[in-house]
């Protein structure tokens, strides 16, 4: 079987637009992730309008692509037997495990990698793609729901993870920059925490959209089988939707002045209901516009990012520790600053894919994952290449 092009694309889109978010927790402290104003008083009138623009645009949505992008990859590698897959799947929590520990406390791969378990069997064993998709939405709309029963249960008055005092700010700061030991420990004090959401709320959500991702490709619409009429429309209605759902939160947000409670539980759900929608129609656009997007240079090159997605996010990680830990810039730069120091780390992505795989078949963490996979879980049954 054929690589799917566009999926290869749209996989290094999806790495390259997580870092547009990433790039705020590897440079500030955590409370600056959702809350512009952690610092106690009024943000700036530039932080407004980058973290706004970033909340319509990048918040949740590249996640949420991604996450779709790996339930598809779970469907297209089910032929390739239990043992093989399981395997595959716990040295996928292994390396996000260490990048977690050693590197940085933002990983997304254990989780990817702990649902994962869970959810190809999900996917093998739904009979229907239409059953696959209700199941994977209905897991979704509970995760999204357990936002406002958590909201309900917390007081108003912001704790330390939203509003830190200067304490916290200086300790977060200190572990960061001196690394060793220090770092460790405040990297498990976060591992446990986002153990917890994870069982609590996350995983629901990223089961619902592995699902869907799932079901996406099962029934052909991921494989791009659909008219290109069909995904153009798709994308206008579903990119318009999500933004009609988004506006209202983020303009409520800005009046509350990022009061807690409503800015950190209630006025996330409308962004968690229409991110997916908003995905779905970043990727029904590549599909929609693919005949004239396939012939430029820019997509081949962002196509090699997405076939080493593994290596390139890691890649992020080092380059972006090195930056703001081992170089001191943590907690120097604000968000339109940190902003400016993405495209700078995407040509370094987008460069190394690019020679890498003029030599190489995979990127170098593909093929040792590959390898060790193999040590582990035996030869595939049945080479899928489209899925790897």
């Amino acid at each position: 079987m054929p690589r799917i092009h566009t999926l290869d694309f749209i996989r290094g889109l999806a790495i390259l637009g997580i870092l547009l978010l990433n790039i705020v927790a590897f440079g500030l402290p955590s409370a600056a992730y959702l809350n512009p104003a952690w610092q106690g008083n009024a943000p700036a009138t530039g932080e407004v309008l980058v973290w706004a623009a970033m909340d319509l645009f990048a918040q949740v949505k590249f996640l949420s692509l991604f996450a779709l992008l790996f339930g598809a990859s779970l469907q297209l590698l089910l032929p390739r037997g239990k043992r093989w897959l399981q395997s595959r799947l716990c040295w996928l929590m292994l390396i996000g495990l260490l990048h977690n520990l050693l590197f940085w406390d933002g990983d997304i791969l254990l989780d990817y990698g702990l649902v994962g378990l869970v959810v190809w069997r999900m996917i093998r064993d739904v009979p229907s793609s239409r059953q696959l998709l209700n199941t994977g939405v209905m897991l979704y709309v509970v995760g999204t729901a357990v936002l406002i029963i958590l909201g309900m249960g917390t007081s108003p008055e912001p704790n330390s993870s939203w509003l830190p005092g200067i304490a916290n700010i200086q300790y977060e700061t200190f572990w960061h920059t001196q690394g060793g030991w220090q770092a460790i420990q405040g990297r498990l004090d976060r591992f446990s925490s986002a153990l917890m959401a994870l069982a609590a709320q996350y995983g629901w959500q990223l089961a619902g959209l592995m699902m869907v991702g799932g079901a996406l490709m099962r029934n052909g619409w991921l494989r791009g089988e659909r008219t290109l009429s069909h995904y153009r429309h798709m994308a206008l209605l579903l990119i318009s939707l999500a933004w009609l759902i988004q506006l209202p939160a983020i303009y409520l947000q800005w009046q509350t002045g990022w009061a807690f409670r409503w800015a950190a539980f209630f006025l996330q759900v409308p962004r968690e209901l229409a991110a997916p929608l908003q995905a779905v129609g970043y990727a029904a656009l590549c599909y929609g516009f693919w005949p004239t997007l396939s012939r430029l240079r820019i997509v081949q090159v962002i196509s090699c990012v997405g076939r080493m997605a593994l290596s390139n996010y890691l890649l992020q990680t080092l380059i972006c520790t090195t930056l703001f830990d081992r170089f001191g810039l943590f907690n120097k730069l604000d968000r339109l600053q940190l902003l400016a120091v993405v495209p700078a780390v995407w040509a370094v992505n987008m460069l190394l894919s690019v020679l890498w795989l003029h030599h190489f078949r995979h990127g170098p963490l593909e093929a040792l994952w590959r390898k060790l996979t193999q040590l582990t879980g035996g030869k595939p049954l049945q080479k899928t290449p489209a899925g790897e």
